[in-house]
């Protein structure tokens, strides 16, 4: 499991209470010495990082921070278990949220709110379009419908259904109408595939 990290920046006071507790905290504290140090020396992995800054946190935003790895204290007085219980729900929230979007060819499948989208345009899907998505994607191979009977669907390869063919005729058509993209999923006489 990856360790979380929290970048407390210009905060000297609440470093030291952490520090001394760090050995029972599930997450790793860290204190660079200021903005700059911060921009130069951490590469970041947004899904696993939460800065605190009493400054403004716009010294702070680059490409890859966002508002949701930010937290503010200023001007709110906390106890220390709701502090580390606000710092968990938050670190949980970022793992959460970069867990659930999966980038598809340039587009981007969200597995919460059920849905593909690109440039704006958002488009809902069912559970089992999103499966067919996932194991297009996750494979460079092509599909055939057996095989995507068995895996998908858990039918036997021998059974007569078409199943496969109306669900994925169906996906294609909800794709072109809303993206005007006929190559998200290919067909060839191998299978089906997403390249």
């Amino acid at each position: 499991m990856i360790m979380q990290n929290i970048y407390i920046i210009n905060h000297n006071s609440l470093y030291e209470i952490l520090d001394e507790i760090k050995g029972n905290l599930p997450f790793k504290i860290i204190n660079p010495e200021n903005e700059e140090d911060f921009k130069k020396n951490y590469d970041l992995d947004v899904a696993n990082c939460l800065i605190i800054s009493k400054n403004n946190h716009k010294l702070l935003l680059n490409n890859n921070i966002t508002d949701k790895n930010l937290l503010d204290f200023n001007d709110l007085p906390l106890s220390l278990k709701k502090l580390i219980e606000v710092i968990n729900i938050k670190l949980i929230r970022l793992k959460f949220n970069h867990q659930s979007r999966v980038i598809v060819k340039d587009y981007e499948l969200n597995l919460n709110s059920k849905s593909l989208s690109k440039d704006n345009l958002d488009l809902k899907l069912t559970e089992k379009e999103i499966e067919i998505i996932l194991y297009l994607n996750n494979t460079k191979v092509k599909h055939d419908v057996a095989d995507l009977q068995k895996n998908i669907w858990s039918y036997s390869a021998n059974m007569e259904t078409h199943t496969v063919e109306t669900h994925i005729y169906r996906l294609r058509k909800k794709i072109i109408n809303l993206f005007k993209d006929e190559n998200f999923i290919l067909s060839h006489k191998n299978g089906y595939f997403i390249e």
